[in-house]
């Protein structure tokens, strides 16, 4: 190997660990009272199909939460994101965050059905670690929203599980929900190959029998706009789904999770928000 050969990953490694969700998960404040409970665990054979979980120390029966992370379907990692984990998790849940396959290794919908394969891993072994299996829910944020919903509103993924009724809830986090047509990078290389681009959209798949949902944006949002949350919330309840959404003035798509931080929580109340929605839904 060359020496910019062996550089390269470092470098990578470097610009994660200094970018914000890097310094945040290296050298923000993290919440008390849980810990992570479990590493690596296996849902496939590839070395991004592993995840990670986090529960409180008190003892007790918890709900299960599985956590997405965003990166516009080409990155990310759950090494940055151990301290949203454990923000969920401090609020009373036991979290599973995995990683999954992403763009140029995959394109959709793999990463879609490796977040329903760590859905169904993560109700597996929930139960070892204070969780409650028949009380769980999915969540991300940005293009982990979009997995979230898409598990969560077409029956297909989770039916190829054998687990159709796993997901009771859902929730997303300026989340990209109807983005047709593929007019940016990310979404043309992640689903550009799509023989039905419909097919794609959470969206397409609003029905009045799909779990609860809630959906966060921020309306200074010029990643994702907040449009996207209003046009799914208004199908949903077009249909006779049940959707709750909020709009947070003035805070953009890195807020929405960010705010999960206790280094940034008193900007919005984004974590109590859905931590209600969930504690509502799952009991």
């Amino acid at each position: 190997m060359t020496r910019r050969g062996l550089l390269a990953p470092i470098a990578g490694l470097m610009a994660a660990a200094c970018s914000p969700l890097g310094l945040l998960n290296s050298l923000g404040p993290r919440d008390g009272g849980v810990r992570r409970v479990a590493r690596d665990i296996a849902y496939g054979d590839d070395p991004r199909q592993r995840l990670d979980l986090y529960a409180p120390t008190a003892p007790g029966t918890y709900p299960v939460l599985v956590f997405f992370y965003g990166g516009g379907w080409d990155s990310g990692s759950r090494d940055l994101y151990g301290w949203a984990a454990q923000a969920l998790a401090a609020q009373g849940f036991v979290v599973a965050l995995p990683d999954y396959r992403v763009v140029p290794q995959v394109v959709f919908p793999a990463f879609i059905e490796d977040a329903a394969v760590a859905t169904a891993k993560a109700a597996d072994v929930a139960a070892a670690y204070g969780g409650d299996p028949e009380r769980l829910g999915v969540l991300g944020h940005s293009a982990g929203a979009h997995l979230a919903l898409m598990i969560s509103l077409d029956r297909r993924y989770m039916q190829a599980v054998d687990r159709p009724g796993l997901i009771r809830a859902a929730a997303g986090l300026a989340g990209p929900y109807d983005f047709l047509p593929f007019d940016v990078g990310a979404s043309r290389n992640a689903f550009g190959r799509a023989p039905d681009p419909t097919l794609t959209q959470p969206v397409t798949f609003v029905r009045p029998d799909a779990p609860p949902i809630w959906l966060g944006h921020g309306t200074a949002d010029v990643v994702v706009h907040a449009e996207d949350t209003t046009i799914l919330d208004q199908r949903m309840k077009a249909v006779g789904g049940r959707s709750e959404a909020k709009l947070y003035p003035g805070l953009d798509h890195a807020d929405l999770i960010a705010t999960f931080s206790p280094l940034f929580r008193k900007k919005a109340t984004i974590l109590a928000d859905v931590s209600g929605f969930f504690h509502r839904e799952l009991g």
